[in-house]
């Protein structure tokens, strides 16, 4: 459908005309469930259990259906659980400032409507939890003792007895 409407023709004699080129062209055969009616539903579904039916068809998360600021509050309570995952202290505070350059991104956008606003990130705190879950120190190994130097010619020389 790349062709544009005409100018004097109204939507729906424009979209009949559409239909018709394709049944013409077959472009409804062989389609699934030609001839069979639609599924019937159990019960009427709010617009939330329809969505959340859809993703699980999708094979999609639900948490990718809330809003940005949900989604975002929602993601700052998972930083807890992700952190001590992190090989380091660096990696930690890296997560930390990328997320949080987010939440100031998301409040300087102008708002579309009621959403959350998420707040950012504890630093310090995510990086004590980083260190809090992290195995002791083992003591370190011994070391092994320095290597004794090879004594060169001029050694032996000093050593031997005179004639």
């Amino acid at each position: 459908m790349t062709e544009r409407k005409p100018p004097g023709m109204s939507f729906e004699t424009w979209i009949d005309h559409q239909i018709t080129q394709a049944q013409e062209r077959g472009a409804f055969e062989g389609l699934g469930g030609t001839g069979r009616p639609l599924p019937r539903r159990d019960k009427e579904q709010t617009s939330y259990e329809w969505a959340l039916e859809w993703a699980r068809r999708q094979q999609a998360d639900p948490k990718d259906l809330l809003p940005p600021g949900m989604a975002l509050r929602r993601e700052r309570e998972d930083l807890a659980l992700r952190v001590p995952q992190l090989p380091s202290e660096a990696a930690v505070r890296a997560t930390v400032a990328e997320f949080n350059a987010r939440v100031e991104a998301h409040w300087r956008r102008p708002a579309d409507g009621p959403d959350a606003v998420p707040g950012v990130a504890d630093e310090d705190a995510l990086v004590r939890l980083w260190h809090a879950t992290r195995p002791p120190p083992s003591a370190p190994e011994p070391a092994a003792p320095p290597p004794v130097p090879e004594r060169g010619r001029w050694w032996r020389r000093r050593r031997s007895p005179r004639a």
